[in-house]
């Protein structure tokens, strides 16, 4: 009768940590936005600073650059702050994501309206892009570390970071879409469709495919606004959508006698654990390749592919193959490991080179398709493999907490920090060999730039992730140990405390 009222009171606390469908559904939907936002920006915003704004290449490459990083920086800043928060009626995380929404919405807003004038207009894109990313920041941050205070049960956070990444991937499909369909008319020119005779390629080169636009009012300025007034909508639907459906758990791993680990001291610790760094440095490579692929293949496929009726349908390909395969990412990763799941990443690579020396619109289609099925990958194997480096770490610290925060804000710092380089230096190259915005047609040495940007440098990064990733240490077996190890450690300690408790009774 003893060891049944014992056991008994374990099957509640297990039930407590499975995760209903909705839940999984509207924890998985408040991050959309984001991805909605990102998506529109990573397509679209560079060829927008260019081509509409009619800044330089070199101040785009600045502003992407210092942006990203801006984003990066506040990540470990957000991370610190975030861990020493209160716990409130309504979580510690929670209370980040709302407060940040409504000025996201803004300065996202305004991040694509075009000022009247045309001085200032770097500085102007510079510091409402920094805001954005570093908005964004404080609410993906809780956001994201929001899953390991969702449940302690591995396969239902697993199975709550493929909700995540399904619909993350539709939302940045919508991004796209929606900005590709609203804003194509402002790429699309009558002077690019004719074919420049032989007498008449000087002026075919130098022929500005649009006037340049002087007003918040153009049309080509006006699609871009009603663009971001649409995206600024669902942000606001997804956090209320978040906060009605999800309930965060105060740190169901931590035991009550955990002390909360320093910021600083937790910083060198996860910086020194070596399933974690190899994690960090292989994605950072492998992200980087990704934005670099985003950031420049709308330009791509404009000036180098001859591509410009079709880069809207181009993205929509990309972004549904990547939605519709992450339910197949996930039984594979399930049935085949997360290690081996990482090989789709590669699939990218021959046919991206294929897109750029034979420019053909079927091939197209089809490197766009297989691209989406490498994306997905990307995008969820190292938020899936991320708990399983803090469940590592905590089976080594056992009696400490907090340290959650301190692992997805450093390595969004490092991914956001590598692809801020990278966007920024892909920027600058164009500025080096000569681009000239709003254009018909770019100078060979513009479009053999695009060229190395979509297919040599992110089949390289790629590469040397994947060699990293061989090295990463966590396995099938090691993470069913450590769920093991986890459980255990937590069942001996509540026998402990309800042991101490029955002593204290039987002394009153």
């Amino acid at each position: 009768m003893a060891g049944a009222a014992k056991d008994t009171p374990q099957r509640p606390a297990e039930e407590e940590y499975k995760l209903s469908t909705c839940s999984k559904l509207c924890y998985a939907i408040g991050g959309a936005p984001n991805q909605v936002a990102g998506s529109a920006a990573s397509f679209f915003l560079q060829i927008y600073l260019l081509d509409i704004a009619h800044i330089t290449p070199f101040q785009a490459s600045l502003v992407l650059f210092i942006g990203k990083a801006s984003g990066a920086v506040t990540d470990p800043v957000a991370g610190f702050f975030i861990s020493k928060s209160r716990w409130t009626k309504i979580g510690r995380l929670m209370p980040w994501m709302l407060a940040c929404t409504p000025f996201t919405v803004v300065a996202y807003f305004f991040m694509w309206y075009l000022p009247p004038f045309a001085s200032g207009r770097a500085a102007w894109y510079l510091t409402f892009y920094c805001l954005f990313q570093a908005l964004t920041t404080l609410f993906q941050v809780p956001y994201s570390a929001l899953t390991m205070f969702l449940s302690t049960d591995q396969k239902e956070r697993d199975s709550a970071t493929a909700y995540r990444m399904t619909v993350e991937v539709l939302g940045t499909l919508i991004g796209a879409g929606l900005q590709g369909q609203i804003v194509a008319s402002a790429h699309v020119s009558h002077h690019c469709t004719v074919i420049p005779t032989a007498n008449t390629t000087d002026s075919w080169y130098n022929t500005p495919s649009f006037p340049e636009p002087s007003a918040p009012l153009s049309p080509q300025a006006r699609v871009y606004m009603i663009a971001a007034g649409v995206i600024g909508g669902v942000y606001l639907l997804g956090i209320v959508i978040l906060f009605l459906g999800v309930k965060e758990k105060d740190d169901p791993y931590a035991l009550n006698s955990d002390r909360a680990i320093p910021f600083c001291k937790g910083l060198g610790l996860t910086m020194q654990h070596g399933p974690y760094v190899k994690l960090t440095a292989s994605f950072l490579l492998i992200s980087t390749a990704v934005q670099l692929e985003q950031g420049n293949f709308v330009l791509f496929c404009t000036h180098a592919a001859d591509l410009r009726n079709h880069f809207q349908y181009l993205v929509v390909t990309i972004l549904v193959s990547a939605a519709v395969s992450v339910p197949f990412w996930q039984k594979f990763l399930q049935k085949f490991g997360k290690k081996c799941a990482a090989c789709g990443i590669s699939w990218m690579i021959p046919f991206a080179v294929m897109l750029v020396t034979i420019p053909n619109l079927i091939l197209a289609y089809f490197v766009a398709f297989v691209s989406g099925l490498s994306i997905a990958a990307s995008l969820l194997l190292p938020w899936s493999m991320l708990p399983d480096v803090v469940d590592h770490f905590r089976l080594q610290n056992p009696h400490r907490k907090g340290h959650e925060t301190i692992f997805y804000s450093s390595y969004v710092f490092f991914t956001k920090i590598s692809a801020g380089i990278g966007l920024g230096i892909s920027a600058a190259s164009l500025e080096f060999t000569g681009y000239k915005p709003g254009l018909c047609r770019q100078s060979a040495d513009v479009i053999l730039t695009l060229k190395i940007l979509i297919g040599a440098v992110p089949a390289i990064l790629i590469l040397l992730g994947l060699f990293i990733l061989l090295f990463y240490p966590i396995t099938e077996e090691s993470r069913k140990e450590t769920k093991l190890a986890l459980e255990v450690l937590r069942r001996s300690y509540q026998s402990t405390e309800n042991l101490d408790d029955h002593r204290e009774n039987s002394s009153v």
